[in-house]
């Protein structure tokens, strides 16, 4: 199927990222279709997450992208425009994540995306544009992680689960999802300005990050379960704190790739350590998406997310990257969707 009234020479706004002698450089450019990259399925965007990968490579960090100009945005909603794929049809309303978008091939700041189909997934029922871009590819990696912890075991009888990184894109759907499936859940943060914020979206209790840093091989018990996305010292304090058969998901590096650590708290307590790869196949987003829809679905959007216009996106970048903001904040590409 095909919407007629939009064609390769169709006009549109993005925010493209350049190579430029001192660092790249993103702004909002004209383009047209036919500039778009090859794909079986062209998607009028809705809503693009700010995640802090977009922010490491808008500022050309990590050489994330190696190829420009590129359109920036790892994750994106949208309504399909038109398919040559028989799995869509002009009128479906989709979600983009992962798999390279706005890193390898161009991404979602964009009014106008074209994607390969197995790229694609259909928005889980109940889901508006909105709220899937709200929960975003950070809101899928805690649901993810709270996915693989309850498949190893975890139940909200089993004790507390600490939240690491509790302010940030992940950390804050996290703790809004595991409080919304009955966990007590406890953030871990390094802003002590944030405990307001963190008790409105359903932290029981705030800890400052200095809080778990490790003394002994082991530490008092404490903890059934964990989200982590500060790697290092941090991850380490908390394993040593597991209690019993407790289990932990590592998701981020934001302290540290290095893991120094004790095997103690593997060998006597039976603490099993989980990786979570947030850019996994599709058969395991179709699984996952619906429980982010349903049974962990946020409750505190009000609070936790802050929608801004494709015009204010540097600026959200560059904060994103200082870790200056709490909670998600999307892109309305449009400057239109409804509120």
């Amino acid at each position: 199927m095909h919407d007629a009234s939009v064609s390769d020479a169709t006009r549109f706004l993005a925010y493209r990222l350049f190579d430029v002698p001192e660092r790249p450089q993103g702004r909002v450019v004209e383009m047209t279709i036919a500039e778009l990259p090859p794909g079986e399925v062209l998607i009028r965007t809705a809503y693009a997450g700010v995640n802090y990968k977009d922010a490491l490579a808008a500022h050309g960090m990590n050489k994330l992208i190696r190829e420009y100009p590129r359109i920036g945005g790892i994750d994106m909603t949208g309504t399909v425009v038109s398919s040559s794929d028989r799995r869509f049809a002009a009128g479906d309303e989709v979600i983009v994540h992962g798999f390279g978008i706005g890193i390898d091939t161009d991404g979602g700041f964009s009014q106008y995306a074209r994607m390969t189909a197995d790229r694609v997934m259909k928005l889980p029922a109940g889901l508006s544009l909105e709220a899937a871009a709200s929960i975003g590819v950070a809101g899928y990696t805690a649901a993810l992680s709270i996915d693989l912890l309850e498949h190893n075991g975890l139940t909200p009888a089993a004790g507390e689960v600490i939240v690491s990184g509790a302010t940030g894109n992940v950390g804050c759907v996290a703790i809004d999802m595991l409080s919304a499936a009955g966990y007590r859940v406890v953030a871990l943060t390094g802003k002590p300005d944030a405990a307001e914020f963190l008790s409105s979206i359903g932290a029981s209790e705030i800890l400052p990050r200095e809080s778990v840093r490790a003394k002994r091989p082991l530490e008092s018990a404490r903890w059934a379960g964990a989200l982590d996305a500060v790697g290092g010292e941090v991850l380490d304090g908390i394993i040593r704190a597991m209690k019993p058969n407790g289990v932990v998901a590592a998701y981020g590096n934001a302290g540290s790739m290095d893991l120094p650590t004790s095997v103690l708290p593997f060998i006597l307590r039976g603490v099993r350590l989980i990786g979570v790869n947030a850019n996994s196949p599709m058969s395991v987003r179709e699984r996952v998406w619906p429980r982010a829809a349903a049974e962990f679905a946020p409750r505190h959007f009000d609070r936790m997310v802050r929608r801004i216009p494709l015009s204010e996106l540097g600026d959200a970048l560059v904060r994103a990257l200082a870790g200056g903001s709490f909670g998600r904040t999307i892109v309305d590409v449009w400057g239109t969707n409804p509120s």
